[in-house]
């Protein structure tokens, strides 16, 4: 981009922002991103990563970890020193021109609001177990419209709710990591510790090698995603560039703590291929030590969990959708905001409505129509990730950061382009960024007939 072409960027970017208002508090920055990245990925899907992995998930989750600090480090620098609303997608736009911002842009959208309907799903379904009178496409439509509201309502009413959101759920895990501590200890009566014995006695700390660990780190890897979110929120804080460096410091020291910890309780007390980890590995752990009634407990807290996110992802959609309409990349009309408050309304909207379409699918075609969905953003937060460190790289220049943080990234999309069980997932990300990038491409052609001097999409 040219440096007068940058210098428009900038000043559209800053307006949009202030256009937005400014109603976050600190504290609740850094609960936003926790939000968006602690959901069921954790509570049910590690599960999955531990039967794969066996106590080499701890392996798994500190490498995945290690990536995901270089990726929001490279994030925050940029996003302090232009906290936009776009965040990434604008960073992508300035590094590389238009089409690197639509691509970035509508993917992350795409990931945020197919998590919504899954979400949707998952909590519908946990109430209608203790409510079976009550079908689960009303349990849906409840709370679409309690977060559809919540959006709406104000950036200040959505911040305090899902601070209180997020709190509940960290404050579970940090009351499971001290349960789990006491009994390693030997201190809870009737409960001897294991010691080491489930970390080497249960077929040895890798029990599948060095694969089961590949196939751990991806199901990690897309359980961190979500921590960008604070980027976005930075921008409606009263101080942008002060906000993304304290949140960013903040998130990843939380998640390192609730992820890393987590794994090694479980692990620690529960043997890894006992049938009720992959169903629930917390449940599991509070199951084995006697606490009662563990099933349900663990059930609430996934549904807080679960509600949590979907707040958060929907606050995080609409304001990517915003970002992409101040660019040209959207349709004006979801631009819209209210008086007053600044909320991007007609974002919020869209993206809750595309959301609960999505549950719609999912009812009516589980086995075909929703898997595609699902498959179709499975890798999108790796082209997020790989587009942010490439970024990094261009406005920055080389550094040990930006070059391992892209190794990584492309060594775990090799990894499931040749797992049979992972490689759907980059083929129909695949295929989705390639449509985006021929829509990129014929509106750059467009543009470029109608305003000479206008980048193009390279060829």
């Amino acid at each position: 981009m040219t440096t007068q072409t940058q210098t428009q960027a900038q000043a559209q970017t800053q307006a949009e922002a202030q256009a937005l208002g400014a109603g976050l508090r600190q504290r609740h920055l850094a609960m936003i991103a926790m939000g968006g990245a602690i959901g069921a990925g954790l509570f049910v899907g590690s599960g999955f990563g531990i039967a794969a992995a066996g106590p080499g998930i701890l392996v798994s989750y500190a490498l995945a970890g290690f990536l995901t600090v270089l990726v929001m480090r490279m994030l925050g620098e940029m996003s302090a020193a232009r906290p936009v609303t776009g965040s990434f997608a604008e960073h992508a736009r300035s590094a590389f021109g238009p089409w690197a911002g639509l691509l970035a842009g509508w993917m992350y959208w795409a990931l945020l609001v197919v998590s919504v309907a899954a979400e949707a799903v998952g909590a519908a379904h946990i109430v209608e177990g203790w409510v079976p009178a009550v079908p689960g496409w009303v349990w849906v439509a409840v709370f679409m419209s309690v977060f559809t509201a919540s959006n709406l309502a104000g950036v200040r009413h959505f911040g305090e709710l899902e601070f209180w959101f997020a709190g509940l759920k960290i404050a579970a895990i940090v009351g499971f990591l001290v349960l789990g501590a006491v009994v390693l200890a030997g201190l809870l009566p009737g409960q001897p510790s294991p010691g080491a014995a489930h970390l080497t006695g249960d077929g040895g700390f890798l029990p599948h090698g060095w694969y089961g660990v590949a196939v751990g780190m991806v199901a990690a890897v897309f359980a961190f995603g979500g921590l960008e979110t604070v980027t976005i929120a930075a921008a409606e804080c009263d101080d942008p560039a002060r906000a993304v460096r304290t949140g960013v410091r903040a998130v990843m020291w939380r998640v390192a703590v609730c992820y890393l910890g987590s794994m090694a309780v479980i692990v620690a007390l529960v043997p890894w291929n006992d049938p009720a980890v992959a169903d629930g590995p917390y449940a599991a752990v509070m199951a084995r030590i006697g606490v009662p009634g563990a099933a349900d407990v663990m059930k609430a807290v996934v549904l807080v969990a679960l509600l949590s996110a979907m707040n958060a992802n929907i606050y995080g959609s609409s304001r990517m959708l915003y970002a992409l309409v101040g660019r040209g990349d959207a349709p004006r009309a979801l631009g819209r905001q209210r008086k007053g408050t600044g909320v991007p309304y007609a974002a919020v909207l869209a993206s809750a409505a595309f959301g609960f379409v999505s549950v719609v699918l999912s009812l009516l075609w589980p086995r075909t129509v929703f898997p595609f969905l699902l498959n179709s953003i499975g890798a999108a937060i790796l082209v997020v990730w790989a587009l942010i460190a490439a970024s990094h790289l261009r406005l920055h220049g080389p550094s040990v950061r930006s070059v391992a943080a892209l190794t990584g990234i492309g060594g775990v999309m090799l990894f499931m382009l040749g797992d049979e069980a992972s490689r759907i997932q980059i083929l129909t990300t695949g295929a989705w960024a390639a449509a985006l990038l021929v829509g990129a491409r014929v509106r750059a052609v467009r543009r470029a007939r109608t305003a000479p001097g206008t980048d193009p999409l390279p060829s």
